[in-house]
Formats: structure tokens, C-alpha cells, sequence
């Protein structure tokens, strides 16, 4: 039983810490955005976790410079994994838009409220949009208003997209008028919207696959090397000044990389 208690104890010291750097509320918020089943303080201890077991193996095996290196590296991990979910995430919603629109569209013609409309959306799509719209339907039902609900998943999904849907549904809610029509014609641009995203997609796919064939090409072709022929590639872990280039190389794909990505990131 005491060993529970201490956890308990642990995790609720890393959310204070958390709290405190300004970060607990935002590392929160971006795992309900991304539906990891994680806490904040679960989440944090992880990436600590990560850190300190690349470290100890970094410096047991290569010193302690590449061991913070690689400690950096896997701490880094967990990080990473949040942000491709909840990139993933907003990405199969925003695919999902057109069909939301479509469905929210058919119930208000056919003389549905905003409520129930939003009802159908639970009912028929699947997650993650189904999943969003269930906790707009949630807090309705226990009395938020449909505005604040709609401006809480806005929040939530982070896009352009979802915030000119809700931004619509909320003037109209207020001044009246052909909600349906509305969304109708907001539907056709994110319609095409998409199509454009699908179409740079795949005018950028080449560059995406340089871009990882250049960070994985030198890590394969030193595994192999090292494989062949231990006794030459040892000589970069040696102590001395060439321990540092290993690192060196490491920082300069990973900043390639990052200045790949940042060139084929085109806003539509």
C-alpha cells in the first residue's frame, strides 16, 4: 500500500513542477486534443523516464557526451509521438469535414435542430470525429450552451477549417438565418481545399522521400560499416576530439531534415 501512495505522492510533485513551469495545463491540453490516455504527470514522467535511460546507456557504452545526446534523443521520443498523433488526429478530422458537413446539412433540411443534427454526426460517423461531437453533445446535455461547446471543439481541433464551421454556426444561431445554405457553401471550399492539399501531397512526395532517405542513409550505411568492420568505425568513440563528430553529424540530419520539411510545408 505504501508503494502506491509514493507514486501517487510523485506523479502529483510533477504535476506541481508542471504547473508551475506554465506547461501542465498546455501538455494537458494537447493530450486531450491527440486522445492519448495519459495525464500530464504520466506523460511527463514518461519523457523523464525515456531521458535517463538513454543517458545511463549512453554513457555506458559511449561516454558522457554521446549520453546526453542520446538521452536527449529518446526523451525526445514521447514528445514526438504526441505531435504525429495529434497531427494524425486533426488531419482524419478535417478529412472527415466534407462528410460532416453533408450529414449536418441533410438534418437541418429535414427539420432537425442544431442539437440533434449534432446527435446524427455521433451516431454515424466514426472517431475521431464522432468522438468530438459526442463531448459537444455531452456538454449540451449538461447545460453548456451550444455556442461555448462548439467553441470549446474549436479550440480542441486547432484548424482553420473546424473554426469557420463553428464561427458560422454561432452567427447563425444568434441572427437567424439559412444555417443550411451556409454550411452548404462552406462545405464546397473545404471540399476543395482538401483536393488542393491531396494535390501538393503528392507534387511534395518525392521531396518527402529525400528527406527521409537522407536522414536514414547515413545512420544504415555506419551500422553496416560497423558491422564489417568494428576496429575501423570504433576510432570515432574513441576518447578524443573525433568523439565529437558522431554528434556533430546526428545535429546536421537532424536540422537537414527539419529544413526539408519546413520547405515542402505549404499552407493552403
Amino acid at each position: 500500500e505504501a508503494q502506491p501512495a509514493t507514486g501517487l505522492r510523485n506523479l502529483s510533485a510533477l504535476q506541481r513542477l508542471a504547473n508551475g513551469l506554465g506547461v501542465g495545463p498546455r501538455l494537458a491540453e494537447q493530450l486531450a486534443q491527440a486522445d492519448v490516455p495519459l495525464t500530464a504527470s504520466e506523460f511527463t514522467l514518461l519523457t523523464i523516464a525515456a531521458a535517463l535511460l538513454g543517458m545511463l546507456i549512453g554513457i555506458w557504452r559511449f561516454g558522457f557526451l554521446l549520453g546526453l545526446i542520446l538521452g536527449a534523443m529518446l526523451g525526445y521520443l514521447p514528445i514526438l509521438y504526441l505531435k504525429r498523433s495529434l497531427s494524425r488526429r486533426r488531419r482524419q478530422f478535417t478529412q472527415q469535414l466534407p462528410d460532416v458537413l453533408m450529414l449536418l446539412v441533410g438534418a437541418l433540411r429535414a427539420g432537425y435542430g442544431l442539437s440533434q443534427s449534432l446527435q446524427v454526426l455521433v451516431e454515424q460517423l466514426p472517431d475521431p470525429a464522432s468522438t468530438e461531437f459526442a463531448r459537444v453533445v455531452n456538454s449540451v446535455s449538461l447545460g453548456v450552451s451550444i455556442q461555448d461547446a462548439l467553441t470549446d471543439l474549436s479550440e480542441r481541433v486547432q484548424t482553420d477549417d473546424v473554426g469557420l464551421i463553428v464561427t458560422a454556426i454561432n452567427v447563425q444561431y444568434e441572427v437567424g438565418g439559412n444555417l443550411a445554405e451556409t454550411l452548404d457553401t462552406i462545405g464546397e471550399t473545404i471540399r476543395d481545399r482538401i483536393r488542393i492539399k491531396g494535390e501538393i501531397l503528392a507534387l511534395t512526395a518525392e521531396e518527402q522521400l529525400t528527406g527521409y532517405v537522407l536522414v536514414a542513409l547515413p545512420a544504415i550505411l555506419g551500422l553496416v560499416l560497423f558491422t564489417m568492420n568494428p576496429e575501423y568505425m570504433s576510432g570515432l568513440f574513441a576518447p578524443g576530439p573525433f568523439r565529437l563528430l558522431p554528434a556533430v553529424a546526428l545535429l546536421l540530419q537532424f536540422f537537414g531534415y527539419l529544413a526539408i520539411r519546413k520547405i515542402i510545408d505549404i499552407e493552403v
